[in-house]
């Protein structure tokens, strides 16, 4: 595939030639080599937000800090692109339930499903069904063996 490199699990690596156009422009926006959270939110658009919602870009953030020193670097930056716009459907996932999985113990339970679909309805406003409402009509459907909790989706497993 031209300049584009396999990686692990498939990835097609971003070619060189377009990293180095994303690194020119990182390092013209962000000279410091280092995007704050605040530059994250305005680049996205996403000041103003209510708390809850504002908690949740947040958390994303935190997920592209890899190295959790406050800041995204270009390393951190290109792999965060190259996930979203590169990766597969798999990788996307494992990332969402890493991102939704707020205490880390490798499953979702009810109160995380349930701040999730608060966070959802916080950014786009949206209130057919109350989250608790739309909570147990998923957990209903999922939690297949009655546990409490949603470890896999799609029978991926998400921590090896």
């Amino acid at each position: 595939m031209g300049n584009s490199k396999s990686i692990a699990g498939g990835q097609t690596t971003i070619p060189a030639k377009e990293t180095y156009v994303w690194y020119r422009k990182f390092m013209m926006e962000y000279p410091s080599g280092l995007q704050t959270l605040h530059e994250f939110k305005t680049l996205l658009g996403l000041q103003g937000l209510n708390q809850k919602a504002n908690q949740h870009v947040d958390q994303v953030y935190n997920t592209f800090d890899m190295n959790k020193d406050g800041f995204i670097d270009f390393v951190e930056f290109i792999a965060a692109v190259n996930l979203v716009v590169r990766g597969k459907m798999d990788q996307k996932l494992k990332w969402y339930f890493k991102l939704y999985d707020a205490d880390g113990n490798g499953s979702i339970d009810k109160k995380e499903l349930l701040n999730i679909f608060m966070t959802v309805q916080n950014l786009n406003g949206q209130q057919t069904l109350s989250p608790e409402e739309f909570t147990n009509l998923v957990f209903h459907n999922i939690d297949i063996n009655h546990d409490g909790k949603a470890a896999t989706l799609l029978g991926l497993t998400f921590f090896s």
